[in-house]
């Protein structure tokens, strides 16, 4: 009985053991804690648009292969200013900054150790439609002709008693350009006139004193200001101008001097304006000029900061002969990337004509990535415009304010006439751009592109030193003007012009005024010749509020892939 029971028992107990081994290898789970994410904080507009400038300029600035990844410049630090555009504007000085010069040690893009502004790159306020610079509280006409100011360009000019480390001393506030249609020629104004009051206030002993007042003049806050004007025949008298808007020509002055046979055109341009500001007034000036013979030319771009390309191709034209036809007038280099069809974030911008319109083919909105970067694509070539046609010598007159789209004239005629400079050694920007819009409302213009000429040379980061290095003007007194009217024979620049163009030839004026000349022997005019004149404009005061002139290049004319 207890044998035939045994079998069962050991049973009893074999499922017990696996039961409990069962419940040892799959215990109970322990209940589990929810946990509730931390929530993430989206990027502002303003980080999205830092971002978009260091990628857009990571493909297409000119000297891209210089910048780090974006995690090592991390644009996104740029949160000290007041506004997004301040912060920007913080960025691409960042970014121009990176790539170094090998010739001089310093950033392509330098301007001095305490700038903060780059030498070529920068961000423009679209909704700040006047002027179209870099400074938006200070006034200027813009690239398509617009004024809305007082209408004058000013200068500070040192008197030989004048402490440039205190700032104490004399000095003189001359008119330096008056702006075509503006209160300010309307009012009689031209250059050279010393201003020696402003509101009641004199001006000229007490630099650190004036200068708010003077700055004043040109700031688009002030809508009227009166004036006292000494002439250069000492007439004194009082004007009231009051701002106003006004459509004005890039032309200061035409002027044809003649003695005997021999007829010199002079052209004093303002600025490469667009097409329909510049072309009529161009062609006219160049028609009058081969209607009377001129065979030489005097071209004043002291004061031109530069403006469109297709503008100065067109003044190129004026004055190359006929001969040049089909040959290389310039090119046009992109970075490596642009070059070779890679820089896709392009696709992210409308492709606009001249007039700022969006372009469109075959029903589909263009975009800058169709554009075709490459050197043979932009090449431009010699195609004679007007009918002078027999120019064998042009004398640029130039100062450090003459600048990019000026340079570009200089450079690409140098290879085929005899060109020779007179003034100040220039601006240096032999670099161009065309706008990268972002938030549909600010204009990021990047140096892009480098302009050769058709011997290959485009280096001219330094500015070219002219042949005739010179003060545009003499020492002045209480009794004189500093300046000459743009065109007079008695300008400084003007007068050693003609004697390059028709030496010994005195029937052009019948003065007989002593000027400084000096023939270029280093990057130096001989200080025993400065006359106490302050640098860097030999007499003109770095502290002058020279207005807001445009400095650039842009480029409108694009080439489809």
């Amino acid at each position: 009985m207890r044998i035939k029971q045994l079998p069962f028992f050991l049973l009893i107990c074999t499922t017990i053991f696996v039961a409990c081994k069962k419940n040892k290898a799959n215990p109970t789970p322990a209940p589990v804690t929810p946990v509730t994410p931390t929530p993430t904080t989206p990027p502002t507009r303003g980080e999205l648009s830092r971002d978009s400038i260091f990628l857009y300029a990571k493909e297409i600035y000119f000297w891209n292969q210089s910048l780090p990844t974006i995690q090592a410049f991390n644009p996104r630090q740029f949160t000290s200013a007041s506004t997004d555009f301040a912060n920007y504007q913080q960025e691409v000085f960042a970014i121009s900054q990176i790539s170094i010069n090998s010739a001089t040690g310093r950033p392509f893009e330098f301007v001095s150790a305490t700038s903060t502004r780059a030498k070529y790159s920068y961000v423009s306020d679209k909704s700040l439609k006047n002027p179209t610079a870099y400074i938006p509280s200070v006034s200027a006409v813009d690239l398509e002709g617009n004024g809305n100011d007082l209408g004058a360009r000013i200068g500070l000019y040192a008197f030989a008693d004048f402490d440039r480390n205190t700032n104490v001393g004399n000095y003189s506030v001359c008119i330096q350009a008056v702006y075509q249609n503006s209160p300010a020629e309307k009012a009689g104004l031209v250059r050279g006139d010393r201003i020696t009051k402003m509101n009641g206030t004199p001006v000229g002993s007490n630099l650190n004193g004036e200068i708010d007042l003077i700055n004043s003049f040109l700031a688009t806050t002030t809508t009227s200001m009166t004036l006292e004007i000494v002439k250069p025949n000492g007439v004194v008298s009082t004007v009231t101008l009051n701002k106003a808007v006004y459509k004005s020509s890039p032309i200061y002055r035409t002027k044809i001097f003649t003695s005997g046979a021999k007829k010199i055109g002079y052209l004093a341009y303002a600025r490469f304006s667009n097409m329909s500001n510049s072309q009529a007034e161009l062609d006219a000036a160049f028609t009058s000029f081969a209607n009377e013979g001129v065979t030489d030319l005097i071209i004043d771009l002291r004061y031109n900061g530069g403006g469109y390309v297709n503008t100065a191709q067109h003044l190129i034209n004026l004055i190359a002969p006929s001969s040049l036809n089909g040959n290389v007038m310039l090119t046009e280099h992109f970075n490596s990337t642009m070059q070779n069809g890679q820089a896709t974030i392009l696709a992210n911008q409308p492709l606009l004509d001249g007039a700022g319109k969006v372009q469109f083919s075959n029903g589909r909105m263009l975009t800058y990535a169709d554009v075709n970067y490459s050197v043979s694509r932009n090449t431009d070539l010699f195609a004679k415009k007007g009918n002078l046609n027999n120019v064998s010598n042009v004398v640029f007159l130039v100062t450090s304010s003459t600048a990019s789209s000026s340079e570009l004239v200089i450079n690409s005629l140098r290879p085929h006439i005899k060109v020779t400079l007179v003034g100040l050694t220039t601006f240096g920007k032999p670099i161009g751009f065309f706008p990268i819009t972002i938030e549909n409302r600010y204009d990021v213009y990047f140096s892009l592109f480098q302009t050769r000429n058709s011997a290959g040379f485009g280096d001219f980061f330094a500015g070219f030193t002219p042949d005739f290095l010179m003060s545009e003007h003499t020492v002045p007194t209480s009794t004189t003007t500093p300046l000459r009217n743009f065109g007079d024979p008695e300008d400084l620049y003007t007068a050693r012009a003609l004697s390059i163009l028709a030496p010994g030839i005195t029937g052009f004026s019948n003065s007989a005024s002593p000027f400084s000349i000096a023939k270029k022997q280093s990057s130096i005019f001989p200080s025993q010749n400065l006359n106490s004149l302050v640098s860097p404009d030999y007499g003109l005061l770095p502290e002058s509020p020279k207005g807001n002139e445009f400095i650039g290049m842009i480029e409108t004319r694009h080439r489809l892939k």
